[in-house]
């Protein structure tokens, strides 16, 4: 199930706070629309399909001063705003509109049996920032019905 990666690139993923524009993959909404010190949004880490080269580190353009609320949107959001406002309903709409068989089979091998499912992190807390989201974790989310509150931007 590597799809359930945020760098997958599913495609016609919609970008927050900014109507008529997709993205590629989860992990290209998210590095798209940070903003650091030395640079602003980068709009091409849209169409990023390779799995590679999404990433914009500090060590390079200096500290992330947050997210901007959309392509031209002039708000910028603390961590715990984006990952509410942004990242939670972008992967939302992945699990929802590209991996909806996926889960299908997962609930029908979990309903037959117990199911393990791996990940690098082990955080499913929106609320927790001191670590990363745990990707399987928000799938269980999905699965038990339990998907963290969130601001779905109008697109």
């Amino acid at each position: 199930m590597g799809q359930v990666q945020p760098f997958y690139p599913h495609g016609g993923i919609p970008v927050p706070f900014t109507p008529g524009h997709t993205a590629a993959s989860v992990e290209g909404v998210w590095q798209a629309l940070k903003v650091f010190a030395t640079q602003d949004i980068d709009p091409s880490k849209l169409d990023v399909t390779t799995l590679k080269g999404l990433k914009r580190t500090v060590q390079r353009l200096g500290a992330c001063l947050g997210h901007r609320d959309g392509l031209e949107g002039t708000r910028l959001l603390s961590y715990a705003e984006a990952r509410r406002q942004i990242y939670l309903p972008t992967y939302r709409h992945v699990l929802h509109h590209h991996l909806a068989a996926e889960l299908a089979e997962l609930r029908r091998l979990g309903a037959a049996g117990q199911v393990v499912l791996l990940d690098y992190e082990t955080n499913p807390d929106p609320d927790d920032l001191s670590r990363p989201l745990s990707h399987v974790g928000l799938v269980i989310h999905m699965l038990e019905g339990t998907w963290p509150a969130e601001h779905v931007p109008s697109t």
